[in-house]
């Protein structure tokens, strides 16, 4: 009797071993349509029998996905052909295809994961590893392209569920055996425009980690680092924040010495803080180290001029000036303290006028590089140099006081 119930035993186990496929993977897989598949592992994914099921829902998932993606990339095929022999062209489902790629990719993320569980012995055989990696690749690098198209079509939201998720995969466990030396050359670019629309998206957090992947390419890690360290003094919300803020900068900046971005968020934090020492402080041991930076001039100008020291001022905007003359800023500064020190001069009108004279000079540059005054509001200084300098009915004084009215 024993040894027959040892028997029947080992006939139950070997019957489970071997049990067929549960009714909720059955009817997972004898769904065609991928909305319909889709619906039905999402309800009932836990009543599936094993993370075995679950492996094989998924992929059934990627399978019917693969399906619509290649279908039109059939079409897309074939329709090259077409315009060559000038035949008619097949409809072209683009968002289909495009959400086929995305639809691949995410359904075989999930099924690696499962198929890479460990089984009843604790043993890991994945079943389907190899075939993902032979049309996963190919439909992710589609995404680069599904997002570009979004971008021309104004759907912010499709820029971010196609770029992002591209990004989003780049370290993901299916995909780092493969290749990736071909994206380098366009993942910065990607990540960093994708970073732009998820700050005008208010997703923050996202906007961050796109900029960190876009700093690593030396093309983007510049224009990534401004980025970085603008979004970041824009959403400082509180005190603690900033001064959080401001000690993250200073172990960047002391690290990075060459970082304009995190050089000048600084100096404008410590002014927002009204901390002058340091800034003064910042800026000088910045000049002392690159005395051919333009912004550190700029900066030191911007301080002289904050407390009415207008000859200093005068002198450190030169020379910011002389170093790079296209900021309409550092003009417009330049030229309000050259009017300031005019004011001040009595008893001397051609001395006065002169200054005036020279002012005009940088203001008038200044309007040719900002003409519509989206970066510097040169209009009321260099109205006060014609009005000195023509009168107050020459037409270029007339046409300023229209701007100004």
């Amino acid at each position: 009797m024993k040894k027959l119930m040892i028997a029947a035993m080992m006939l139950l186990g070997t019957s489970t071993a071997f049990a067929g496929d549960s009714d909720a993977l059955k009817a997972i897989l004898k769904a065609k349509g991928y909305a319909e598949a889709a619906s039905l592992v999402k309800s009932s994914l836990s009543q599936l029998a094993s993370d075995a099921e679950k492996a094989k829902a998924y992929n059934h998932l990627v399978q019917l996905a693969m399906e619509k993606f290649n279908n039109e990339t059939t079409i897309q095929t074939e329709n090259q052909t077409a315009k060559l022999t000038q035949k008619a062209e097949q409809p072209f489902d683009t968002l289909g295809y495009y959400n086929a790629a995305y639809d691949a990719l995410m359904n075989a993320i999930e099924c690696n994961k499962y198929d890479n569980m460990p089984d009843a012995k604790g043993k890991v055989k994945p079943k389907f590893h190899d075939a993902l990696l032979q049309v996963i690749p190919n439909a992710r690098i589609q995404l680069v392209n599904g997002g570009q198209w979004a971008a021309q079509h104004s759907n912010d939201e499709g820029v971010l569920k196609y770029w992002g998720t591209f990004l989003d995969t780049e370290d993901a466990d299916l995909l780092k055996t493969i290749d990736k030396s071909s994206e380098q050359g366009y993942l910065g670019q990607v990540a960093y425009f994708t970073a732009l629309y998820a700050n005008q998206n208010k997703q923050i957090d996202r906007a961050m980690k796109y900029l960190e992947m876009a700093m690593k390419d030396p093309e983007q890690a510049k224009e990534a680092q401004n980025m970085k360290f603008t979004i970041g003094q824009q959403n400082l919300k509180t005190h603690a924040d900033t001064l959080k803020f401001v000690d993250e900068l200073k172990v960047f900046y002391e690290q990075n010495s060459d970082s304009e971005a995190a050089f000048g968020t600084l100096c404008n934090l410590y002014s927002q803080m009204n901390k002058k020492d340091e800034v003064v402080k910042l800026v000088n041991d910045k000049i002392s180290r690159d005395p051919n930076n333009s912004t550190a001039w700029a900066l030191k100008g911007q301080t002289e001029m904050n407390e009415q020291k207008y000859d200093d001022a005068i002198e450190s905007f030169k020379k910011s000036v002389d170093i790079d003359g296209t900021n309409p800023v550092v003009l417009t500064y330049l030229g309000f303290c050259m009017n300031s020190k005019a004011a001040g001069i009595e008893g001397n009108i051609p001395a006065q006028k002169a200054l005036y004279k020279e002012s005009m000079g940088y203001l008038e540059r200044a309007k040719e590089i900002d003409p519509s005054r989206e970066k510097a509001n040169w209009a009321y200084p260099l109205y006060q140099c014609y009005y000195i300098n023509y009168s107050a009915t020459d037409p270029r004084t007339k046409e300023l006081e229209d701007i100004l009215k």
